[in-house]
């Protein structure tokens, strides 16, 4: 296996494990024995575990952006491109070992000392709610830039709650009525 495939390769599996085990409960070791390969091997390739998951979490993320710039990009109306995020969403949901959002799930086991994952999960969080916030302006004639925020916002907040809901009851109820609920954060604007 090549130097990048190999990278790849230890953030997949590694990444697999934090996602379905959690973080806190994997162990290097146990990271070693998934990627077959020897411990001077994974450390030629990251400096330490949480260098692991930050590398983890920005394949997720960037994996999860480009996924929903796809499904935002197959709908030709705007109404459909504003719920695009519940259709991945429930897609995600239908996927196996469904787990909620990989970033959430990350940070309800941090220390407070862990603050460079911390922060790489707010800059995700951030980049997924400005990216909301395109596809308003994209979609919604004449917004200022608070009914904007308002919309992706609101958008931003449904989604995230259908994610952790949807986990913890096991079931796509929640992604329904977040969808449902959607269209009043802007049922009085213009539609392009």
């Amino acid at each position: 296996m090549q130097r990048n495939e190999l990278h790849e390769h230890i953030i997949s599996s590694a990444g697999d494990l934090f996602y379905s085990q959690g973080y806190n409960s994997t162990g290097v070791n146990e990271i070693i024995n998934k990627c077959d390969i020897a411990k001077a091997t994974l450390y030629s390739h990251f400096k330490s575990k949480e260098d692991i998951c930050v590398a983890y979490l920005n394949q997720r993320h960037s994996a999860f952006m480009d996924r929903l710039k796809g499904y935002v990009d197959q709908r030709n109306e705007s109404r459909n491109q504003l719920l695009a995020i519940f259709d991945l969403l429930r897609d995600m949901y239908l996927e196996e070992n469904f787990q909620g959002c990989w970033g959430l799930k990350t940070l309800g086991e941090l220390s407070l000392d862990q603050t460079t994952i911390l922060n790489m999960i707010q800059q995700q969080k951030k980049e997924l709610l400005l990216n909301l916030g395109e596809v308003v302006g994209d979609n919604i004639s004449n917004l200022s830039k608070a009914e904007t925020e308002k919309i992706s916002g609101g958008l931003y907040l449904l989604y995230e709650s259908a994610v952790t809901e949807s986990h913890l009851f096991k079931n796509d109820w929640p992604i329904f009525m977040a969808k449902s609920i959607a269209p009043a954060l802007y049922h009085d604007v213009e539609l392009k």
